[in-house]
């Protein structure tokens, strides 16, 4: 890298010092994470690196605990039990979350900062006792699902577990939405109503197409924390409805195996190809909103 001639020697050791210092920093981060994966492809049965992965040889590795993850019934059954939590708990907390954001946006909205503190809560407030809090909450309506409208125990507990990871999910929600909202020009929605488009019109053919990437990027993230989650299912749900980090939970608890790591393998990839996907769709914002040349 060349500097500009009037750059100085202490310049130049900062720069360079920047550059070490954030590598540090991001192995730090990122060592623990690189660790886990080659032990994925050990031929083992325990979290040691064998005399034979150290030596590179073919017999240290295998796909066998990748064979399991896929074919096991409780890793699949739990795997499927996460998926069909996190959709919809997402698609619920993109909903509430963006006409949150939309509100929210409003200059003269009474209470504003009140409101978004509120919202926010759920990423501020420690899990376990957002978690008891839900326990309680969600208690009464699981019984009145259940008494009142004749819905089983395993549905009742779903559809709680869902609204749970759907509370959690909103203030990402909220955060990336009213963060696209920032340079977005009002004159549109008017200019919109003038012409006799009412508000739900509106909405779908101005707001929403210009925030789409903040409501993905919201979506995304929701949908991560609902996967991930593992405390407020451990409290609120039971065991019909296992998820995947609470199997692995379990497994780290009671039988240790390296399918685990193998599955979290797999999940470090997935939430890289979104964070890949993420930064694709906050480049795309940045150029409708013109805070990019490119």
């Amino acid at each position: 890298m060349s500097f500009p001639a009037y750059t100085t020697v202490p310049q130049k050791i900062w720069h360079y010092g920047l550059r070490v210092f954030c590598g540090l920093v991001f192995f730090y981060l990122i060592g623990p994470i690189l660790a886990i994966i080659p032990l994925s492809f050990s031929s083992g049965t325990y979290f040691t690196y064998t005399e034979d992965m150290l030596r590179l040889s073919p017999s240290g590795f295998s796909l066998e605990h990748y064979r399991d993850a896929l074919t096991n019934p409780e890793w699949t059954d739990s795997i499927w039990n996460s998926v069909r939590i996190a959709f919809p708990a997402t698609a619920f907390a993109v909903s509430l979350g963006t006409l949150a954001s939309i509100g929210l946006a409003r200059k003269r909205l009474p209470g504003r900062r009140l409101l978004m503190a509120t919202l926010i809560s759920p990423m501020i407030v420690p899990l376990i006792i957002s978690a008891l809090g839900m326990f309680f909450f969600y208690s009464s309506l699981g019984n009145f699902l259940q008494d009142t409208l004749g819905f089983s125990k395993d549905t009742s507990e779903y559809i709680k577990i869902v609204l749970a990871h759907a509370v959690l999910g909103v203030p990402f929600v909220v955060i990336t939405v009213t963060s696209t909202l920032i340079g977005f020009d009002a004159s549109l929605t008017q200019a919109s109503a003038s012409m006799g488009a009412g508000p739900v019109r509106t909405f779908f053919k101005v707001q929403l197409p210009l925030i789409l990437p903040g409501v993905i990027s919201g979506a995304l993230f929701a949908f991560i924390t609902s996967f991930d989650e593992v405390v407020v299912v451990i409290i609120i749900g039971s065991q019909q409805v296992q998820t995947l980090p609470w199997q692995m939970f379990v497994g780290l608890r009671e039988q240790i195996s390296l399918t685990i790591l193998a599955m979290a393998t797999m999940l470090v990839g997935v939430a890289s190809i979104l964070l890949v996907f993420l930064e694709l769709m906050r480049r795309r914002s940045e150029r409708i909103r013109g805070l990019s040349r490119t």
